[in-house]
């Protein structure tokens, strides 16, 4: 089994409920998604160490991904009863950080230099230590694919994995990027 292949199966193993290749060639980091993230719609801006501007400016963002080749997406779809169920919502987001931290905790022996992104802030600690002082557990901070700049719908479509699963779901979307 190569190295990818072995990836591959730990994300499943990890509760992951799709996986797809991505080929860090595809990515575009786009100016108009961190500027979304200014409108701070999900009031994280200027908040924490995974957002902006915590995370780093645009370009030091994209030079990060560019260290990297290969990777895989890596989803969490949940179950809807309607558009407006918040509790599955967070239920969702909540399994997806879990199958993060499981991953992360395991690929690590793989790729330790790997970078591992996922979906919204960092929920880790109850007050953030941003921007006094440095993050308290920095080997377990996602950025989030949008805080790097990534379009996600168009990261999974130009890797050739669904973003949508049909009425009444919901699909959390990360990341983890290899040499």
């Amino acid at each position: 089994m190569s190295g990818l292949e072995a990836v591959h199966a730990l994300a499943l193993r990890c509760g992951f409920s799709h996986v797809g290749d991505l080929d860090v060639g595809t990515i575009r980091v786009r100016t108009e998604v961190r500027d979304s993230c200014a409108e701070n719609k999900c009031r994280a801006y200027r908040t924490n160490w995974s957002c902006p501007p915590g995370c780093g400016t645009l370009e030091e963002c994209e030079q990060r991904i560019r260290n990297y080749h290969r990777g895989l997406i890596l989803q969490t779809t949940g179950m809807l009863e309607d558009s407006l169920d918040y509790e599955s919502m967070e239920r969702i987001a909540f399994e997806h950080r879990k199958n993060l931290d499981a991953l992360s905790a395991g690929i690590q022996r793989l790729y330790p230099s790997c970078l591992v992104l996922g979906a919204g802030a960092c929920r880790r600690c109850k007050e953030c230590t941003y921007p006094h002082e440095p993050c308290r557990f920095p080997e377990q901070l996602f950025c989030s694919m949008e805080a790097m700049g990534m379009l996600v719908s168009e990261v999974c479509q130009d890797n050739k994995l669904p973003y949508y699963y049909g009425p009444n779901t919901l699909t959390y979307v990360g990341c983890v990027l290899l040499y």
